[in-house]
């Protein structure tokens, strides 16, 4: 299986990839695809959302409920400014008033509107996610399952029950699967662990982007301890 370091490595708001990165990518998804793209955006006066399994016995720690919220405001994990989430969520909270990709204002309660079932899990994942908006009538306009499967991988119902989650099988220059096959491809091809591995991305991007795309999860580590400190 052919693994990527952006499949290692993603920027997102902790502190799971799971329960924080998933969720926020699926609530936007959401917003977008379902809502935006369809539609019927304009027509939403109610949106809710549902967490099954280990997002609702564990989300309120890892955060779940931020994420859930923020990807309805149409944030996604790469580009979020963390300075500006709290003053988000106050805004959200304080209001009872949730703004759809940051267009389309909506009443929002968030005891009614975001159900942790904690008793409850859909089929295909422990990490199930039902989103659902309706009109001023109560008509359901749209209604989605997703499942967070796993470093930020976010996949749909149909997507899982047609086994689509399959490894990548694209060739590198110097496959490896072991510590020690990797260490044995260095020695024999007379490379070091960065070139080796810069040399595998170049299966998927240019050489330059692959460093571009490194600087930006460097500086976003540096901000990180930054921030903390």
């Amino acid at each position: 299986m052919a693994v990527s370091v952006f499949d290692l490595f993603k920027i997102g708001i902790g502190p799971s990839s799971s329960h924080t990165v998933g969720p926020m990518r699926a609530a936007a998804r959401f917003a977008e695809r379902w809502l935006e793209e369809k539609g019927v955006l304009a027509n939403v006066v109610r949106v809710r959302a549902e967490l099954y399994g280990s997002l609702a016995m564990t989300g309120r720690g890892h955060g779940t409920d931020k994420a859930v919220l923020l990807g309805f405001t149409g944030e996604h994990p790469d580009t979020v400014d963390p300075d500006r989430i709290p003053a988000t969520l106050e805004h959200i909270r304080g209001s009872g008033r949730l703004s759809l990709l940051g267009k389309h204002e909506i009443e929002f309660d968030e005891k009614r509107d975001l159900v942790f079932n904690k008793r409850q899990k859909l089929p295909f994942h422990t990490n199930g996610m039902r989103f659902s908006a309706y009109d001023a009538d109560g008509n359901e306009l749209a209604t989605r399952d997703y499942y967070s499967v796993g470093g930020g991988f976010v996949v749909n119902t149909d997507e899982a029950a047609e086994d689509r989650i399959v490894a990548d099988t694209t060739a590198q220059p110097y496959p490896f699967s072991t510590g020690d096959e990797l260490l044995a491809q260095c020695e024999k091809h007379h490379l070091s662990i960065a070139q080796l591995m810069l040399a595998n991305e170049s299966v998927w991007r240019p050489e330059a982007e692959t460093r571009a795309g490194l600087l930006v999860i460097w500086k976003a580590m540096r901000d990180c301890v930054a921030r903390g400190l």
